[in-house]
């Protein structure tokens, strides 16, 4: 049964829940996190709002189909992951920028490789929860 206290709190949890994502996705490199729980925990954002106010609802606030998330994603990580062959390194090989940036830290492949990881969670769990919902 959808409430209007679930209704009114899914509206202020979706935007906390999303900005504690990608704090959760920026902490990954230091501390447990990174980009598979923090594409987790945005994707628990939207369907909490899809539970309180309907898979339509939360459709039309994500504005594109989420499985466009997972080939842009995909091509984040390898690239992030290829990005050292052209440097003479191996695959992978953890390249950081010589400043780093305020607020973010130090900038570095693996950053751009936690992105793409967290986009393609985001992109598989929500086409899997909205084409479970829809079925329903």
């Amino acid at each position: 049964m959808k409430t209007i206290i679930f209704k009114t709190a899914s509206v202020f949890l979706l935007p906390l829940l999303l900005l504690f994502s990608v704090f959760i996705l920026l902490r990954g490199h230091y501390l447990p996190g990174g980009g598979f729980v923090g594409g987790l925990m945005a994707s628990t954002a939207f369907v909490i709002h899809s539970f309180a106010n309907g898979v339509e609802r939360t459709k039309n606030i994500v504005k594109f189909h989420p499985g466009f998330l997972m080939p842009v994603g995909l091509a984040l990580a390898l690239l992030a992951g290829s990005l050292p062959l052209f440097l003479g390194e191996t695959f992978m090989t953890g390249l950081w920028m010589d400043q780093p940036v305020p607020v973010i830290g130090s900038v570095g492949t693996a950053l751009f490789f936690d992105t793409g990881v967290y986009l393609v969670v985001i992109g598989v769990t929500l086409t899997i929860i909205f084409t479970i919902s829809e079925g329903l």
